[in-house]
């Protein structure tokens, strides 16, 4: 009797990359419902808490990324690394994986270096459409790396690419015919004209201050808008407006029905996360993207003009964004034929079964086959 399939699932650190690593083990677990499947996260960061939350165990290296701006904090990075590196090493030997995943994050480098030395093979999720330097290293070796925007082959050897798209929560883009259930749900107008604003779980900045600089232009154009804050600004913004500042405005520190947020939305402004991205493309509504300027290589600007290019999206530097985007959005919102044109655009990018092409592949590293 054949033993069980063993697969590590490493990386963490965002919620863009804990969620596409839970989907793929559920498509692997739907695969091979007896597959055994261990993650492998950094310690202190939010995949201690969310995989097993989702049924799976995790352990936790202790490794973490550079710290811009303080040389002090950076001083034990190598110890950290070479630490990892050894436990991951001991991991590997221990639990015997068929295959290594590694969808990006602090922990990704060390256990897909591990498995390089050990021999085993490994499979590369890469989330961005700008490589980072830990994947575009250990790309060079990996028997397989899925991506989700065209034009990687500057990065990673091309015989070895496979164009999937990102794994997305299934929940969050189901939003046919919820139209009316998300209007209902947020207290809101179905009939009137809607902006989501939604800057993440932790919220963004750049976001909240654009709204709040020109919250009464969305009044005076009698539009309603779902604000997202995030808990980093919630109270802030509570305090200055008030709870029930003015019934066109929902203002939410967190939307724990965000399939209904977009369903109830006519237009979506929204950071240009990869995770983020392959959702919109699938709910196929008009987006703004405002690119963060605080991730590594700039790599949201790079994913926004990804879709710029085609016509999928309307983009809005962070610089700029406090005096534009409310204005731009109002625009883009009152002008049916744009609208409809970045929705068309947008829909034509999804790519829905990511999470099975992936666990696909994974299944046919490990020398199991796998359903095409």
């Amino acid at each position: 009797m054949m033993r069980p399939t063993r697969i590590i699932i490493s990386g963490g650190g965002t919620g863009g990359h804990i969620f596409p690593a839970i989907s793929i083990a559920n498509a692997l677990k739907r695969m091979e419902s007896g597959c055994e499947i261990l993650f492998v996260g950094a310690t202190g960061r939010m995949e201690m808490e969310k995989v097993p939350a989702a049924g799976y165990k995790i352990v936790g290296l202790n490794i973490s990324g550079i710290q811009r701006g303080s040389v002090a904090k950076n001083l034990s990075l190598p110890f950290k690394l070479i630490g990892s590196v050894r436990k991951a090493l001991q991991l590997i030997a221990d639990f015997k994986p068929d295959v290594v995943v590694g969808v990006g994050g602090y922990a990704s480098g060390p256990i897909l270096f591990a498995a390089s030395l050990k021999k085993v093979p490994y499979l590369i999720q890469e989330q961005n459409s700008y490589a980072g330097i830990t994947n575009k290293w250990l790309g060079k070796n990996a028997a397989k790396v899925c991506v989700a925007f065209d034009g990687m082959e500057q990065f990673f050897p091309a015989d070895r690419i496979l164009k999937t798209g990102n794994p997305v929560r299934k929940d969050v883009v189901d939003v046919l015919n919820k139209h009316h259930a998300g209007a209902e749900l947020l207290k809101l107008d179905p009939l009137k004209k809607t902006i989501l604003v939604t800057g993440g779980s932790l919220g963004a900045a750049t976001l909240n201050k654009s709204v709040e600089k020109h919250i009464l232009d969305i009044i005076d154009a009698d539009v309603q808008v779902i604000w997202q804050t995030g808990k980093y600004y919630y109270q802030g913004i509570i305090d200055r407006l008030g709870l029930d500042f003015n019934p066109n405005v929902r203002i939410l520190e967190f939307l724990n029905k965000m399939d209904l947020a977009y369903a109830a939305a006519d237009l979506i402004i929204s950071r240009a996360g990869a995770g983020t991205i392959a959702e919109l493309c699938l709910i196929k509504k008009p987006v703004i993207l405002v690119p963060s300027p605080n991730v590594s290589e700039d790599h949201q600007t790079k994913n926004a003009l990804a879709l710029v290019h085609q016509g999928a999206a309307l983009m809005i530097t962070d610089r700029s964004a406090e005096d534009t985007l409310v204005k731009e959005a109002l625009s883009l919102l009152m002008d049916k034929g744009r609208c409809k044109m970045y929705s068309d655009n947008i829909g034509k990018l999804a790519l829905p079964d990511a999470d099975s092409q992936i666990a696909t592949q994974v299944m046919q590293l490990a020398g199991r086959g796998g359903n095409n």
